[in-house]
């Protein structure tokens, strides 16, 4: 299976500007499962990376989607490099907020480098 690019890649001012009725903002060491309830009615959660080599929100990514079953925005935010995007959007992101400076083309370009995987993603396809 090739990998299509499905993550939407903003700028900081995209982020800025986009806009959704209810979105939450998790810290790293907030606790997914707080949301379990209420879930159904978020539109985006937004989970920061503090610094790239913290990877405690690709955790709470994969338990957002797969246990906890969001259908929502899934959004990167913080230290957000264009390598980690993949792997972010195999984990569960929907959207990546790009650091300032950093083209999104070139962003986008990073999902040509990996046409396929031998693992599964968090949907299951190879």
């Amino acid at each position: 299976m090739t990998n299509a690019a499905r993550m939407k890649i903003l700028t900081p001012l995209d982020h800025a500007e986009s806009g959704a009725l209810n979105v939450v903002q998790l810290a790293n060491d907030d606790d997914p499962f707080t949301l379990k309830d209420g879930i159904a009615g978020i539109d985006r959660i937004e989970l920061h990376f503090p610094h790239f080599t913290d990877g405690r929100a690709y955790s709470q990514a994969y338990l957002l989607r797969r246990r906890l079953g969001f259908r929502g925005d899934l959004r990167a935010t913080g230290d957000v490099l264009i390598d980690q995007l993949v792997q972010m959007e195999r984990t569960g992101f929907s959207s990546a907020v790009l650091k300032e400076g950093v083209d999104p083309a070139d962003a986008a370009r990073e999902f040509e480098r990996f046409p396929a995987f031998y693992q599964t993603d968090l949907s299951g396809a190879v």
